[in-house]
């Protein structure tokens, strides 16, 4: 482990002590009261081991059709199963989503999604992309999974996202003409590279354009790669800074960059619509992309410059990813 994941390390133990002194009693691993209480208790129930545990059995190169692929797509359909989440295994024609839905209790038409795409660019590891994005949202249902909630949740795992955001597309296709009620989308996409060194950050072109006060931050603070991107619409800016301040209570440092609504479809913001929000988008629909800015940060990405695999990555820094999001959309599921 590197100097980064060392001090990821030593911040997620700080972070449990944090949310212990906030929370009291509340549900530390194993503890009966994982799935009640607040969202900062709820945070305190994930389990950095399990996440790691999920991750080192996704990595591996997953193109689609593959026997890899189909081993991880019975992961998400199994442990979503095993969750007590109804599973369907979405066959859209040229690929597979797996979809499962935990229904709510007061409200249960109105839904709240959280997803990862679970294939992977051919002949690459693809441990940060998307492996780390699957296992957090693997770690992420579990969580939530006992639970009860107003609405309902629906955990996807996107298929053909480095296609072209196909699988994605296709569930958002169908959603629209069946009029499903999506109140907002949390999208894991690539969570687990974190890197405090000075300049290890890099920018798309313009963004300080889009930008200035938050380019502005990052550059007083030595363009270091050591936060997370919330990459979101305005109708999903209530849940993001929920993010933002949860993240806070876990040592998480996050930039959130909120997309103009003239902007959300424009091929202008390329470089902030290359994931599984962006459909969603296209639709109306509140989506939030939680991204560690792929090759900004990671210079694996696509295994251009060395392989995309967990010895590059940090735990420690993933974990706070998902309480942060764990704790947000627990928020989203209630009547608020």
């Amino acid at each position: 482990m590197n100097a980064a994941g060392r001090a990821g390390r030593s911040g997620w133990c700080l972070a449990l002590v944090i949310l212990c002194v906030a929370c009291g009693d509340g549900g530390g691993n194993g503890d009966p009261q994982c799935g009640a209480g607040s969202a900062l208790d709820l945070m305190l129930c994930v389990e950095p081991g399990r996440y790691a545990t999920d991750l080192e059995f996704i990595a591996g190169a997953r193109p689609p059709g593959s026997a890899h692929w189909l081993q991880v797509q019975d992961l998400c359909a199994q442990r979503l199963a095993d969750l007590g989440f109804a599973v369907e295994r979405f066959d859209y024609g040229s690929g597979v989503d797996v979809i499962g839905v935990k229904a709510g209790t007061e409200i249960p038409a109105e839904r709240v999604l959280v997803s990862a795409h679970y294939d992977s660019v051919p002949d690459c590891p693809g441990a940060d992309d998307n492996g780390s994005g699957v296992a957090g949202l693997l770690e992420t249902a579990r969580v939530l999974a006992a639970g009860t909630f107003a609405r309902t949740l629906v955990a996807a795992c996107w298929d053909e996202e480095e296609d072209g955001l196909i699988g994605s597309a296709a569930y958002a296709a169908r959603a629209q003409a069946t009029g499903e009620q999506i109140l907002g989308h949390y999208v894991f996409e690539m969570i687990g590279t974190f890197d405090d060194t000075p300049g290890s950050q890099e920018l798309p072109d313009g963004l300080e354009i889009l930008f200035p006060a938050e380019v502005a931050q990052l550059e007083a603070e030595g363009f270091r790669g050591d936060f997370i991107a919330l990459i979101h619409d305005p109708g999903s800016a209530t849940q993001a800074q929920d993010m933002v301040d949860l993240g806070a209570a876990a040592g998480l440092k996050s930039a959130r960059l909120g997309v103009p609504e003239e902007l959300l479809n424009s091929g202008l913001i390329s470089d902030l619509r290359r994931s599984d929000h962006a459909p969603f988008w296209a639709i109306g629909v509140p989506a939030i992309q939680i991204s560690d800015t792929a090759e900004f940060r990671n210079h694996a990405y696509h295994c251009r410059d060395g392989d995309d695999v967990i010895g590059l990555l940090d735990h420690g820094f993933a974990a706070k990813v998902v309480q942060a999001t764990v704790g947000s959309l627990s928020n989203a599921l209630q009547i608020r």
